[in-house]
């Protein structure tokens, strides 16, 4: 079994101001690098970016980069992510978003401890939430959504078994910049 992690970051920022939110400071260090932490355990991680600043910063963390143009849907940066991802051998992709900081190591193991021919996510508010892990045979339709919604809809009917449970303090993204501590 071999798992893959794609780090959607790749977004607008349009409710943080003029500022790249993902390049804000957060306890001495861009934002994104929090998030991209928590995936350091997967050896095939792929990050979706805009931002060259942004790319310079995942790179040396062993991302692969997508670069994306500004302006576009979520749907395009998953798809994009997944496209690269498909065909690389992996049998389950976990998913997480650059602006979610506060998601750790352990949390994404149990996403990955999950079984593996169902999809799996954090639940929040009696609704899915990133990050989220879905099998191979997801992959087509995943690349296929459109808008600017995630996979949230491939996930609304997830079984309680397929849900981990993680404190909401950590399930925190950050929007604008009060959502910083």
């Amino acid at each position: 079994m071999s798992v893959a992690a794609l780090l959607l970051a790749a977004g607008q920022s349009r409710r943080f101001g003029t500022a790249d939110k993902l390049l804000a400071d957060l306890d001495g260090r861009a934002l994104v690098t929090h998030a991209a932490g928590a995936l350091e355990g997967v050896a095939d991680r792929v990050a979706v970016v805009s931002s060259r600043a942004v790319a310079d910063l995942l790179q040396p963390m062993g991302f692969r980069l997508v670069m994306q143009p500004p302006g576009q849907p979520q749907s395009a940066s998953l798809s994009a992510g997944i496209s690269a991802i498909d065909g690389s051998g992996a049998t389950r992709v976990v998913i997480a978003l650059g602006d979610m900081p506060f998601i750790g190591t352990g949390d994404i193991a149990g996403l990955i401890a999950l079984r593996d021919d169902a999809p799996g996510c954090c639940w929040k508010d009696g609704a899915p939430i990133p990050p989220a892990i879905f099998p191979a045979s997801y992959f087509g339709r995943l690349m296929a959504l459109t808008g600017d919604r995630g996979a949230g809809a491939l996930l609304r009917n997830v079984p309680p078994t397929m849900r981990i449970e993680i404190p909401a303090a950590r399930l925190r993204d950050i929007d604008r910049p009060t959502d910083l501590p």
